[in-house]
């Protein structure tokens, strides 16, 4: 008696979680929504067909299995959403994987995209250009909001141009700690003013006989 109740106590706090989420999402506006509406419901007839399944000898990962499989049952059951619906489940208890994440905020992105376009849908130039105007503006918002953040991560005593500057600092003293090394090579270089010269100064032609030259 005790194993079973501790399992129905399990049982009955993910059919409140649902019935919350129910009622939340039957609350609020379709003006407002951000996700499609929720539909799985967490009445007394759900507890009643998951208690009956109930035994003694079941883990807590057994109990955990037959909730998600009365669920994944039951959102097979609504006309419309049945996967939304699912995904919204796992993501509520903590079940989403990878791959459904990524598949989950998919249709969170279409679903606010067809909001955008409204009734006209996408063949509308009108509601085109609302919904361009919207998500831009929507980018702005996100920009903002990450200039706001690197702000708030840098609100130090030490400024960012500080800590540049500083940063700068330590890349040249590292460069200057590589040892590099260098070939020279020596080439002799005529003087240009002494060539000028040899080539300016016509050559003497040799003397045929020498002249006697006598003193006096």
């Amino acid at each position: 008696m005790l194993a079973v109740t501790k399992h129905l106590l399990a049982v009955r706090d993910t059919i409140l979680r649902v019935n919350l989420q129910y009622i939340a999402s039957a609350a609020q506006e379709d003006a407002y929504r951000s996700e499609p509406p929720f539909k799985l419901q967490g009445s007394y007839r759900n507890m009643n067909r998951i208690a009956e399944k109930i035994l003694p000898l079941m883990t807590p990962e057994e109990v955990r299995q037959i909730i998600v499989d009365h669920y994944r049952s039951e959102s097979q059951n609504l006309t419309t959403a049945a996967e939304a619906n699912l995904l919204k489940f796992y993501e509520m208890e903590g079940l989403l994987d990878e791959k459904q994440a990524e598949r989950w905020e998919t249709i969170k992105k279409q679903f606010n995209k067809r909001k955008l376009l409204g009734g006209g849908g996408e063949n509308d130039p009108v509601a085109r250009v609302v919904a361009q105007l919207t998500q831009f503006n929507d980018g702005l918002e996100a920009i903002k909001e990450g200039i706001a953040q690197a702000g708030r991560n840098y609100a130090q005593p030490q400024s960012l141009a500080e800590q540049t500057v500083g940063q700068l600092r330590q890349i040249i003293e590292g460069l200057r700690a590589v040892p590099v090394q260098v070939d020279i090579k020596v080439v002799p270089v005529q003087d240009e003013n002494h060539s000028i010269e040899k080539m300016d100064a016509p050559e003497k032609p040799p003397l045929a006989f020498e002249p006697d030259v006598k003193q006096g």
